[in-house]
């Protein structure tokens, strides 16, 4: 079953490459689509889709993100699905 999430992280996750390994972890999985984007200074939007089991995965790495992020804030929200999405980008 497919699933998909708009999920907002703040804390210290700009400037570290945050987006960039979000977007090598979800190049991992086969069916992880949608995107990774800096919100405002400390925080950064992503739209995650793909089979439930993926998207769970991803979520929790999500949560935590590269090693030298501070994730002080996670939260997420169950969206439609978008057709339109072929893969996993950085805005």
């Amino acid at each position: 079953m497919e699933v998909a999430y708009k999920v907002t992280i703040k804390g210290y996750v700009t400037g570290i490459g945050f987006r960039y390994s979000a977007r090598d972890r979800a190049l991992q999985f086969k069916t992880i689509k949608g995107y990774i984007r800096n919100a405002s200074y400390g925080e950064v939007e992503a739209w995650v889709q793909g089979d439930k089991a993926e998207v769970e995965l991803m979520l929790e790495w999500l949560k935590t993100g590269p090693r030298l992020a501070k994730v002080e804030e996670f939260s997420f929200l169950e969206e439609k699905h978008d057709l339109a999405m072929s893969e996993f980008e950085i805005l």
